[in-house]
């Protein structure tokens, strides 16, 4: 069963300091460590692809608007958290999908203390639904 782990990551001043603020030691090993993951995971066989992602400020969000596309700049500055990256994972089950989920949230952070950021774990769908 294929399942994506989403990373969120928190904006400065929320659970824990924006990497820029982080020294660039730490941003290694935080690096390291999700390097080290997908490794393991594609030794195993159950990584499918891995992403990091372009902070929020560069987002857009794109509506459909009668034939051309109205793009506004997202997501918005309230906005707390927002995904940092993304890793698909083809699991014998959901158990091995959160436990890659929680060696993705053990990262380093700033002193190299396990930052323990929110992962979501989905399904992803192949086919719709078999009563559809």
């Amino acid at each position: 069963m294929k399942y994506i782990v989403l990373m969120q990551f928190s904006a400065a001043g929320a659970e824990f300091p924006s990497m820029d603020t982080w020294s660039p030691e730490e941003i290694r090993a935080h690096i390291e460590h999700m390097h080290r993951l997908n490794e393991e995971l594609a030794t195993a066989g159950e990584r499918v692809d891995a992403q990091g992602l372009a902070g929020p400020q560069t987002a857009r969000i794109v509506r459909a608007n009668g034939g051309s596309p109205l793009v506004t700049d997202g997501p918005f500055p309230e906005t707390k958290e927002f995904l940092a990256g993304y890793l698909i994972v083809d699991c014998a089950d959901e158990e091995r999908a959160i436990a890659v989920a929680a060696q993705m949230s053990a990262a380093p952070g700033p002193g190299g203390a396990p930052l323990n950021m929110p992962i979501e774990v989905r399904p992803v769908m192949s086919a719709p639904p078999a009563d559809l």
